[in-house]
């Protein structure tokens, strides 16, 4: 078993805009708890053409977010077909994998599940997640607490799982994590490398894209919580998962 500083991972990142780039690779290797040169940059607006086995060498593949992006828009984004194809190949091997939000919904697509979109009324900010029975006994999410507080802004979401993935968190108006049944394979539509004060960051630079104005901004940062138990998520999948302890 390797320790913490040797470990090598890959994050597959769809960020086009150079702040919120570093700031997601800031933000996974702090909650990781390893530095940001142990963590290498496959960015598919740069990369848009990579393999499946992209990830081979690494000891595991983190999935970031997006903005610029619609996963349901292959024809416009043609990187998506080939992180599909990656995240499918990891699924496959055995590859450890941790995918957060835009990486969730890629990872439902290349399981073969469905992806929905809402023009409106859909999750913005830190909101309660409910565990599933199946978390009480999951590596990551047994010494989780029911109702955790987590990151959530997104337009698209599943409602249903494909049948080789176990549910583990859901809120109301969907579904907010699963395993890959028999993999060390994580996926989460809210956000466990981001906390409080990113949120307001992110939320406040992409007002324009998720907002109908300041007043409604307001009201989403206004309302924000420390999302905690969330973050540790990220850690635990390292210590867990990649160290074993």
């Amino acid at each position: 078993m390797k320790t913490r500083e040797q470990l090598k991972i890959l994050l597959l990142q769809i960020r086009d805009g150079d702040q919120v780039r570093r700031e997601e690779h800031i933000s996974f290797a702090a909650y990781c708890g390893v530095t940001p040169e142990q963590i290498e940059i496959l960015n598919v607006f740069d990369t848009p053409d990579f393999p499946a086995t992209a990830a081979d060498d690494y000891d595991a593949l983190l999935v970031g977010g997006a903005s610029e992006a619609d996963v349901l828009k292959p024809e416009q984004f043609r990187f998506i077909e080939g992180c599909q194809g990656l995240i499918k190949h990891c699924g496959e091997t055995g590859k450890p994998v941790f995918a957060s939000c835009f990486g969730f919904q890629l990872a439902i697509l290349a399981l073969g599940g469905e992806i929905l979109h809402k023009d409106v009324g859909f999750e913005m900010g830190s909101i309660p997640i409910t565990l599933a029975d199946a978390a009480i006994s999951d590596p990551l999410y047994h010494d989780t607490p029911d109702q955790f507080a987590a990151v959530s802004v997104h337009r698209q979401y599943a409602e249903t799982l494909p049948q080789c993935c176990q549910l583990l968190a859901y809120t109301d108006q969907c579904v907010h994590s699963f395993k890959l049944k028999g993999k060390p394979f994580w996926a989460f539509q809210f956000h466990p490398e981001v906390d409080k004060a990113t949120l307001i960051e992110r939320l406040t630079f992409y007002k324009s894209h998720y907002t109908d104005g300041d007043g409604q901004l307001e009201r989403v940062l206004n309302a924000a919580v420390e999302t905690p138990e969330s973050n540790v998520l990220v850690r635990k999948f390292v210590d867990r998962v990649l160290l074993g302890s």
